[in-house]
């Protein structure tokens, strides 16, 4: 799916998008490539406004849809007491409703899928959202949303679900038409700087803001493939693959230009973003340097060398200090458990949640497990303060996910650190949880 995108499978429509939200680098091109530096390391992984630009042009309706990050304000839809429960040090920016990416909510109410897939938080949880129409004639839609823990001993980390889809259809991965259209509808608009910029929008500044593709754009990309949308199968090998039998020293990643995306680049005439970033690395490897280091000096004089955001928040992608999370080293309710009310909020607004619907009514296939929705068992282990001596015990024990600089304020190198081993072996903690 690349950075965002909709694929096919057995009729099956389904899209995501990659990355966390962070304000200031929401208007960002994609610039970053290895070698990475404190900057760009922290940067590359960030959602972009293209990608929900391009994202927000589709008409078609989306059967799945995927995101690292969840959508903001979801978990107004679902068992949000819980929730708290569970991972207590999200109530300040539950109750803010500045927990996840306004991003990602965006898309959520425009694309209003059937289901959507999140991770992130490390944290199972289901909620169910109703949309409201724009017009008595359009039919309401729903959205089934779950998230789930990280992939480790004793914790909730998978959930089968059935999915209809066209039992004729084929067993290979399809291109989506309409993706396609629209990838080369918005071509013109790929930028691998690093200068902020916006989205072309409605407001006076702009001869053209609808990207949205026409039948007739749909129609010439299924001719230009002979209506044959199968995903070649062209995998090429760009790195060796790991030897544990022939351990090596941590290396210095460099930047490869991978050969799928290139043909898929030259199949559809469209920008491929990874040449266009080396190229330009090659062309201003001297301008480059001088800019980054200008750019150095004034984040250390002002605090920071963005320009301001659309969106009043800077910590939808990091989140609570959530114990739980495995990042990059420097990574910088009292209500009825049957019902869960809405809170207002400028990016929930009440006419909103008007239609929010009980999460009981979900289709078993997402509904919680019993342990997401009772608190008998729970209760009782807070009567005999077992409960929270063991999370007290684990907040105090876990390193926090945020580390910050020596007695100078400096920095070191960043590292990434394999921590699975650690992990299963502290197999008598996770069962206390």
């Amino acid at each position: 799916l690349g950075y965002a995108g909709v694929v096919r499978f057995r009729g099956v429509r389904i899209g995501g998008i990659s990355g966390i939200f962070k304000s200031h680098d929401y208007r960002k091109g994609h610039f970053e490539c290895p070698p990475y530096n404190q900057q760009t390391i922290r940067s590359a992984y960030h959602v972009r406004n293209i990608e929900v630009f391009k994202l927000k042009q589709l008409k078609r309706p989306i059967d799945i849809f995927m995101s690292h990050d969840w959508p903001r304000s979801i978990y107004h839809y679902g068992n949000k007491k819980q929730l708290l429960k569970m991972k207590s040090f999200f109530r300040q920016e539950v109750e803010s409703n500045t927990l996840g990416s306004p991003a990602a909510s965006e898309l959520l109410q425009h694309l209003k899928p059937t289901y959507w897939f999140s991770a992130h938080l490390h944290v199972k949880f289901a909620a169910f959202m109703q949309h409201q129409t724009n017009s008595k004639e359009e039919l309401p839609k729903a959205t089934k949303f779950l998230a789930l823990d990280k992939c480790l001993p004793h914790r909730d980390f998978l959930q089968i679900i059935d999915i209809e889809h066209d039992p004729n259809a084929g067993d290979s991965l399809e291109y989506d038409a309409e993706w396609i259209a629209v990838l080369k509808a918005t071509n013109s608009l790929i930028n691998v700087t690093q200068s902020s910029w916006n989205m072309p929008e409605n407001n006076g500044l702009h001869a053209k803001w609808d990207y949205s593709v026409t039948e007739e754009a749909i129609k010439e990309v299924l001719e230009e493939l002979n209506h044959n949308l199968k995903i070649p199968c062209n995998f090429t090998l760009t790195a060796a693959c790991y030897d544990p039998s022939k351990p090596q020293k941590q290396v210095e990643p460099v930047h490869t230009i991978n050969p799928q995306t290139t043909e898929f680049c030259a199949q559809f005439g469209l920008t491929d973003i990874n040449s266009r970033i080396q190229q330009a690395k090659e062309e201003g490897a001297v301008r480059g340097k001088y800019e980054d280091e200008e750019e150095e000096e004034e984040m250390d004089s002002t605090g920071s060398a963005e320009e301001p955001s659309e969106y009043n928040t800077d910590n939808s992608g990091l989140s609570s200090i959530n114990p739980d999370e495995i990042m990059l080293d420097e990574e910088g309710g009292d209500e009825d458990l049957s019902t869960c009310s809405v809170d207002p909020s400028p990016d929930h607004p009440p006419d909103f949640s008007a239609s929010f619907s009980d999460i009981r009514i979900m289709p078993d296939s997402m509904a919680v497990s019993s342990d997401d929705a009772m608190d008998s068992t729970n209760e009782e282990l807070e009567k005999s303060g077992v409960s929270k001596q063991v999370e007290e015990k684990s907040l105090n024990e876990r390193p926090l996910k945020r580390i910050g600089g020596n007695e100078n304020g400096n920095s070191g190198i960043k590292k990434i650190k394999r921590r699975n081993q650690a992990i299963y072996a502290a197999e008598d903690e996770d069962k206390t949880e």
